[in-house]
């Protein structure tokens, strides 16, 4: 098994820059479907899996790896190897921006510049910290998961969805969650929900673009100024679009905000 198998790598694009795409929670990469004819042009697209997502090679997933984000960050380190990446663009969705800022800290050669869609470092409100949730929401949600996975997904999805007026978009969401293995996906839930990444942020030496939405359960306002402040060389780009995807819900103005950021 290669790299490129274990995470499904699929490279789209005529650009001589590359751009690796890493999606969130719950999702594949099928989800940046709205966001890549847009750079095809320009960019060496890398699209991939998270080991236990999509169509990755789950006789890949150890526990003991992936029972941090260091495990899913220690791959992108790999397929940047692979492919013999430096001065790539890494684009993460949620949890996929923490990965990314992982990885990007552990080799800095690798990312000239990172854009993060929904950050959270922290989901859990401590201190002076607002993360969005209590550590009893986490508790519960994480409880609630294990007991119903299928029940969970049906119930989380138009949450994190959110544009209730359009419920295709929270069914699609639903039916990654059911294609995804329930065992992994629980944990995998562990690792992103109860993950504390707010120490990494100042480390990061990449320029970023942070995109925060409106009315985000998952990742609100306040955590999208917070991931800003604590970046040295990063900006703010408050959305129109609502709810934790804007690459699905309003992909033109994520496009036209990831445009603005890589031709400055």
């Amino acid at each position: 098994m290669t790299v490129l198998q274990r995470n499904n790598v699929r490279i789209l694009g005529r650009g001589p820059k590359a751009m690796l795409l890493a999606h969130g929670y719950g999702c594949d990469q099928n989800v940046w479907r709205f966001i890549t004819p847009a750079f095809l042009e320009d960019y060496r697209l890398v699209l991939f899996d998270h080991v236990g997502a999509g169509q990755s090679d789950l006789t890949a997933y150890v526990p003991g790896k992936y029972s941090t984000l260091k495990g899913y960050a220690d791959d992108v380190l790999d397929l940047c190897r692979e492919l013999g990446l430096q001065d790539a663009i890494f684009v993460g969705h949620s949890v996929g921006a923490m990965i990314g800022l992982l990885a990007a800290i552990a080799e800095p050669e690798r990312f000239e510049r990172m854009v993060m869609v929904g950050p959270s470092p922290c989901y859990i409100t401590e201190g002076d910290y607002t993360g969005g949730f209590t550590r009893q929401d986490i508790d519960g949600l994480l409880e609630s998961l294990e007991s119903n996975y299928l029940g969970w997904s049906s119930a989380i999805a138009p949450v994190i969805m959110g544009n209730p007026e359009r419920p295709e978009l929270a069914a699609e969401l639903n039916n990654s969650f059911c294609r995804t293995d329930p065992e992994i996906s629980k944990r995998f839930a562990r690792v992103t929900f109860l993950s504390d990444n707010r120490t990494d942020l100042p480390k990061l030496k990449a320029r970023t673009l942070v995109l925060q939405c409106a009315q985000d359960v998952i990742a609100p306002e306040a955590v999208g100024r917070y991931v800003h402040q604590s970046l040295a060389r990063s900006e703010l780009r408050m959305l129109k679009a609502t709810g934790h995807c804007p690459h699905l819900s309003a992909p033109e103005e994520t496009i036209e905000a990831m445009r603005s950021f890589l031709v400055s």
